[in-house]
This record gives structure tokens, sequence and C-alpha cells, in this order.
């Protein structure tokens, strides 16, 4: 049997950790809110199965890649909020910084520590020179993440048959 481990992060007021079977209600309920889904990959809702399916790419991604999306919970509560990490399916031009909060949890500065906490955590651990993130050009909340870490937007991008800005986030020193 093949095992791996996610590493824990926490910042000042979140805890970053790999998904559990536990998660499946909080994370399909978010992914079933058209709010929330409107700016991610397809732009649609998704069933419990999908969502599963989701769960279960995340963590292979870990096991394959050394690298993946985390759980984002409260440090307090210990409640599921969305999720954070590196994102590279084989059809991704190199690996991508997403993240994804349910709709309670916008506004409020945790997709920047989250986001930022991952790429800190990706950049200390692996010699990747910039981490892209594909944002769609209407995602203007996406975009305030984006820049308060310092990405730069390069140019437009299709992916999947949508357009997305290409930010870029460099490496402290690696321009």
């Amino acid at each position: 049997m093949a095992t791996f481990d996610v590493p824990l992060v926490e910042t000042g007021r979140l805890r970053l950790r790999a998904l559990r079977a536990s998660d499946l209600d909080a994370y399909a309920a978010m992914q079933a809110n058209p709010e929330v889904m409107r700016y991610l990959v397809t732009g649609r809702t998704s069933t419990p199965i999908e969502v599963w399916r989701t769960m279960a790419t995340n963590l292979g991604q870990w096991a394959l890649r050394g690298y993946g999306m985390w759980a984002v919970e409260e440090i307090d509560g210990s409640r599921f909020m969305g999720s954070v990490g590196i994102f590279q399916p084989l059809d991704w031009p190199e690996p991508e910084l997403a993240y994804s909060l349910d709709q309670p949890f916008w506004g409020r500065g945790f997709a920047s520590e989250a986001a930022a906490a991952a790429r800190d955590w990706s950049f200390g651990h692996y010699s990747l020179l910039r981490i892209a993130s594909f944002i769609r050009p209407d995602n203007h909340a996406s975009k305030r993440v984006a820049q308060r870490l310092g990405a730069i937007n390069e140019c437009v991008v299709e992916l999947r048959g949508s357009a997305y800005e290409h930010w870029v986030h460099h490496r402290a020193g690696g321009r």
C-alpha cells in the first residue's frame, strides 16, 4: 500500500491540512453554491460525487507530485472553509496557486492569508521559480488576492474553453 504525507501548515488564523472524508458534506455544499463556483474551472456547480472525485484528485496530486491542495479550516473552531494549494492537472501550462473559500468566509482576508501560506510553503519546498494563478477576468476579488500577494498579470490564456488572466507569483529574487 502506498502512503504519503500532506504537510500541516498554520497561519495566525488558519490551518492548511489534508482533505478528509468528513469534509465531503461541507465541501459539497460549498461547490453546490453558484456564487462560489461561477469563477472556478467549469463555472458550474458540482454534485457530491463530483466533489468526492475532486477531493481524490487533490489528494492524489500530493502522492504524484509532492504538492497539491489543502483543506482550509479555522484554527478556532476547526470549520472547513475551502481549499488552497498548488493545482496542476495534466492540461495546465504550469503549477497554479489556486484558492477557493466558501461564501461565509469571503471579505475577511482569509483567501490572502491561506494563499500566501501555500505559496510560501511551495517556494520553500520546491525549486519552482514561479507559480501561476489563472483568474477569470471578471473575478475582481481573486485578482485583488493575487495583487496583495505581489503577482503580476502577464497575459490572457485559454484553458478548457474559457479565458483566464495569467497572474504570476515569482519566487523572491527569482525574476
